[in-house]
């Protein structure tokens, strides 16, 4: 009875906002559990149903999307040359002179026929001299279409069953492209500079280059991109290797910070110093090393964009403005170190209570890599479901002639090609659309996988933050620590967060996704305006592109603070963000003191690291170190490997340090409460240890210092 009659006592003492202490045995974070229930069913509720449709979506989009469509050439039969039905792997032209048509830049397709080789043609040679050569014509009809029978010449190029002329060409991302060369600044194609057109009239060699430009023009990017991915590959293990390092010295950082906190924040801050020192030392060695050299004064604005970008580093202008960025970048931290001298010494002070924290969750550590899984899934699924849907549109088959015609142009079907109303038309593969109800309504699906995937990403990562800051929370509301705190704080933090609280991370993820999406939708409708001579509305693009990045970075900043209250008192999404918000404003000089002075010393740790594997990176890849050059791999891009470094080593040290920065927002925020709530007498103690308790006093005399200044 007397059992009863107290958790009575301490229930009523919850409903009222906890105005008496709590009782010994019963601490504050576990009445909090024991009265906790589901919150935002509704929105719960919505979400599942949304992840449902999602899954329908990408089903939908796996029975009808083909990825081979992206991957592989395709002929003017609609084939995939190289795959089923054509063993084939490269795409000849016929008559790559066409290419230079303009409707090639309107309809990304060649208005000449197109079929699948074994390889491309190695010599010059035109139908006529073939016919006469047995051996000759059987070259030649490995380059015509099927069931070509020996008819007259004529009726072959009037049917249009094989090409006029052969030249030398090569494969270039899977297509016979001629093999054009220069000698003596003379345009040439297999040595020489003529060649017959098939029908008796000498042609120079440059009336091709017009031809393979625009043939070209879809698969320039690609051809970076290849490049890029042949990079990848032989370098991807020496960029695991460099992010193995980085992901040891994060680890390494947060452990010496558990024990050794004073001291490595000052290590830190010097070593950050001293980074950006040495990159200012050496942009300047690099400006100073290319005077003089032939090119290397051009402007940026005069070389415009290159697709080789280590061009760029061959200009002296390049170097300069590394050099500046970097010098502003210096002299700010120090300004910054200057002017908060003292109080860094205040958020040394909770850093080191952070650590002492994180020391009783030590798992917390490696929660990083369940939200970064969870992450890879959510972002593996919608690429994916991507590719899919964007590959599901069906061959559209257009008309195609050189005569005037009517019907030129408009969509025709190659089973009765014969029945073309115009005598020199071809029915050909254009490009991949429809016209049913599925197709029409694609772009709809593409963008609900795009929203789904921003909720979906939004939504693990505030799994993650209520789950830590669930954990820290036991820490900080345990009045004897870390005897009253639960035996495994993250799992069982993260249970509470699934099993009462998917509603109210649902609701404060798909507020932030519909803000994302809008930025998405206005950043589209600013490319599609880039060209656009309406200053006004360009100017009203602009202020609404930066209102709603300033309101996604708020929404962030409430829905982190909001996740830390519901993951106290186990409120719903509305009550928490309302509550932490004010809580907030009623501490902002302790929230610009204590909290963004630690972000601070945060954000310089992980400069610190992204610096020193950045550096090692750039030195390793583009072989400037003799030790390293016949270890490091022949790239055509080295700044490919070594971004991808710096990346990674800023994502896998972002995640590390998320956590000391949960860590510290939730401490802060609990010692926001504690202070509102309790006075520190022995009828309404303190939660707060010894440490915070002294933190609040160096606080207090420096603000009330200021204020009298």
């Amino acid at each position: 009875l007397g059992a009863s009659l107290l958790l009575l006592v301490t229930r009523e003492e919850y409903l009222t906002g906890f105005t008496s202490p709590p009782v010994a045995f019963l601490t504050r974070f576990k009445l909090f559990v024991l009265f906790r229930g589901c919150t935002d069913i509704v929105c719960c509720i919505f979400f599942i149903l949304a992840i449902l449709a999602y899954f329908a979506v990408g089903i939908l989009a796996w029975s009808q999307g083909d990825p081979r469509k992206v991957i592989y050439p395709t002929d003017s039969r609609g084939q995939f040359c190289g795959q089923a039905g054509t063993k084939k792997p490269l795409l000849f032209y016929f008559n790559i002179m066409k290419c230079a048509s303009p409707m090639v830049l309107l309809e990304f397709q060649c208005p000449t026929t197109q079929m699948c080789v074994e390889k491309c043609p190695d010599r010059f040679m035109t139908l006529v001299k073939a016919y006469t050569n047995s051996k000759d014509f059987n070259y030649y009809k490995t380059f015509c279409k099927d069931g070509m029978s020996s008819s007259m010449v004529s009726d072959i190029l009037r049917q249009g069953l094989c090409p006029a002329m052969l030249t030398p060409s090569k494969p270039f991302t899977r297509r016979c492209f001629p093999a054009l060369g220069k000698q003596d600044g003379v345009i040439t194609v297999g040595n020489t500079s003529h060649f017959d057109d098939g029908s008796g009239n000498m042609r120079d060699a440059k009336d091709l280059v017009d031809g393979v430009k625009n043939a070209t023009v879809v698969i320039e990017a690609r051809q970076v991109v290849m490049k890029i991915f042949e990079d990848y590959t032989q370098s991807w293990y020496w960029i695991l290797i460099g992010l193995v390092i980085a992901m040891l010295l994060s680890l390494l950082f947060i452990v010496l910070l558990r024990f050794l906190a004073g001291i490595m924040v000052w290590i830190m801050v010097a070593l950050v110093i001293i980074v950006i020192g040495y990159g200012i030392f050496h942009c300047y060695m690099e400006y100073a090393a290319l005077k003089g050299e032939p090119g290397a004064d051009v402007t940026l604005q005069d070389l415009g964009f290159q697709a080789d970008f280590t061009v760029y580093l061959q200009i002296r202008q390049t170097w300069l403005a590394f050099m500046i960025i970097l010098a502003i970048v210096e002299v700010i931290i120090i300004l910054l170190l200057i002017f908060l001298r003292k109080r860094l010494l205040i958020a040394i002070a909770l850093i080191k209570e952070a650590s002492r924290a994180i020391g009783y969750v030590m798992c917390s550590l490696f929660y990083p890599l369940f939200t970064f899984l969870l992450l890879a899934v959510v972002i593996a699924y919608w690429a994916v479901t991507a590719v899919f849907l964007s590959t599901s549109n069906e061959p559209v088959y257009k008309v195609f002639n050189d005569s005037d015609c009517e019907h030129s142009r408009k969509t025709c079907d190659p089973a009765v090609s014969s029945l073309l109303p115009c005598p020199d038309s071809e029915c050909l593969f254009a490009f991949y659309g429809g016209e049913t109800v599925y197709h029409k309504y694609l772009i709809g699906l593409q963008f609900y996988n795009v929203f789904l995937f921003l909720w979906c990403a939004n939504f693990v990562t505030a799994l993650g933050q209520m789950t830590l800051a669930g954990a820290f929370a036991s820490y900080y509301w345990a009045f004897v620590k870390p005897d009253d705190m639960p035996s495994f704080p993250i799992f069982s933090s993260l249970g509470r967060s699934l099993r009462y609280h998917t509603g109210t991370l649902a609701f404060g993820s798909l507020i932030l996704s519909t803000i994302q999406i809008i930025r998405v939708l206005l950043e589209y409708l600013d490319h599609k305006l880039k060209g656009a001579q309406n200053k006004c509305a360009r100017f009203v693009l602009c202020c609404l592109k930066c209102c709603f990045w300033c309101l996604e970075k708020f929404v962030k900043f409430l829905n982190r603070n909001a996740y830390i209250m519901t993951a106290i008192y186990g409120k719903n999404f509305c009550t928490s963000a309302r509550d932490a918000f004010f809580l907030l404003m009623r501490n902002m000089i302790r929230v610009a003191v204590l909290d963004k002075v630690t972000d601070f010393l945060l954000f310089l740790g992980k400069l610190l690291i992204v610096g020193l594997v950045g550096v090692f990176a750039f030195f390793f890849f583009s072989g400037r170190v003799k030790a390293f050059e016949d270890t490091a791999p022949n790239l055509h891009y080295y700044w490919v490997p070594i971004l991808t470094v710096v990346i990674g080593s800023y994502l896998i040290a972002h995640g590390f340090f998320s956590v000391y920065s949960m860590c510290v927002d939730t401490l802060f925020l609990c010692f926001c409460e504690d202070l509102e709530r309790n006075d520190g007498s022995a009828a309404r103690p303190y939660y707060m240890s010894p440490t915070l308790r002294q933190i609040l006093w160096k606080e207090e005399t420096l603000t009330r210092r200021d204020e009298d200044i």
